[in-house]
């Protein structure tokens, strides 16, 4: 007999992953998660903008086909979603593997950062179909050696973030994050752990404790990676890269390259000038330059004036699929997901993050049959309620005179 009292580990919605992950994870994991910089106003922007779009609905004349494929540097996919590159983390003993796993259980791709907890190698084995991405960190020569690694363990793109400018100063209090652990760190963090007996007799049974450290970045030869303060300190005292740099990763590169963390026009043409294959419209999630508007906002300027060029991904506040119906039909292509596919994996591992990938699947079929059509390549702006003064234009270029 099944026990009446067990959870269902089933999720219905990304908010209710979030509050499962809230009560499971320990309190300075789950707030290294939240993150956000300095108010908060960008990280609750990108959320909060969708919800100011409304849908334009058809009471008949539905037809039954949803048609959500799509391709992606060249990647087919199943859905116009793909899993977005996050840093070390401690979220489940089986990290980005998990998440991998479940991306290519639902015909999507997977993107694994250079500051990731499992290596490339692991990950490419679980999913073929993964982006390796990188920050500009190091010298060239390391550069060179990272980018040769991802290659040879079979990733099929690579992605260029660049959107970071080291602000935090979070007005409710950065977690506290042990460099590693060991004995010290265990024994102060013992009461939120404790606390939170689910996620250590996961880890326990693993037979591994969260291991804070890039392997992605190690040295040739080297049996670990760095910690990943280690990894920051290298990433903070690497001069900021010019677009000849841009150039410069774009041609050691020998197949499709994005370049995240675009927010403005004339960044985004730069881009189209330096050959990328696709860029994303991103703020880092609300965790780079607070005050940035969201990136559903900035997207349409972007897309009209590179998206015949490039192919215009966004990532930033999706949690449902009707989000990424809004952002397909203002010029994405796709959107990348980060928090939502994290709280999934909290919440239930691998399940966890294909429950995730579900609720973005169902939700864009529910919105295409609401607005009466059968396939994302449909959208456009008019099946959109857009509020008067929505868009934000960044960086436009001058007008050209006739």
């Amino acid at each position: 007999m099944q026990n009446p009292w067990k959870r269902n580990p089933w999720f219905e919605s990304v908010a209710v992953a979030q509050r499962r992950a809230r009560r499971r994870l320990p309190k300075s994991v789950y707030g290294a998660l939240v993150a956000g910089s300095e108010r908060g106003q960008t990280v609750a922007d990108n959320q909060g903008a969708f919800a100011e779009l409304g849908l334009a609905p058809h009471v008949a004349g539905h037809r039954a086909e949803r048609e959500m494929a799509t391709t992606v540097m060249g990647q087919d996919i199943s859905l116009p979603v793909i899993i977005s590159p996050t840093g070390v983390q401690a979220v489940h003993p089986d990290g980005e593997v998990a998440v991998a796993r479940a991306a290519a259980a639902r015909g999507t791709v997977m993107a694994l950062s250079n500051f990731a907890s499992r290596s490339i190698e692991e990950v490419v084995a679980a999913n073929p179909r993964t982006f390796f991405q990188m920050y500009w960190t190091g010298d060239r020569d390391v550069m060179v050696q990272r980018m040769a690694r991802a290659r040879d363990a079979g990733a099929v793109g690579l992605i260029a973030t660049l959107d970071w400018s080291f602000s935090m100063g979070r007005d409710w209090g950065s977690p506290e994050i042990p460099e590693r652990i060991d004995l010290r760190s265990a024994l102060r963090f013992a009461p939120e752990v404790l606390a939170r007996p689910r996620w250590l007799y996961g880890f326990a049974r693993s037979g591994d404790l969260p291991d804070l450290t890039a392997p992605n970045l190690a040295a040739p030869g080297a049996a670990k990676g760095p910690t990943f303060f280690g990894a920051y300190a290298e990433w903070m005292n690497t001069a900021p890269p010019t677009w000849d740099d841009v150039a410069w990763m774009r041609d050691q590169w020998d197949g499709p390259f994005m370049l995240k963390g675009v927010c403005r026009v004339d960044d985004a043409l730069r881009a189209v000038d330096a050959g990328v294959t696709a860029l994303s419209v991103s703020n880092h999630g609300g965790n780079n330059l607070d005050g940035t508007p969201a990136t559903i906002r900035v997207l349409a300027s972007i897309a009209q004036a590179a998206g015949d060029q490039v192919e215009v991904l966004l990532d930033g506040g999706v949690r449902r699929g009707s989000d990424v119906v809004k952002a397909l039909a203002l010029g994405a292509r796709a959107v990348l997901i980060g928090r939502a596919y994290l709280w999934g994996l909290a919440a239930n591992g691998q399940a966890g993050v294909e429950n995730v990938l579900d609720i973005m699947s169902s939700g864009i079929g529910s919105a295409l049959l609401g607005m009466g059509l059968s396939s994302i390549h449909e959208l456009r702006p008019e099946h959109l309620v857009i509020p008067d003064g929505f868009a934000r234009t960044l960086g436009a270029p001058p007008a050209r005179e006739s």
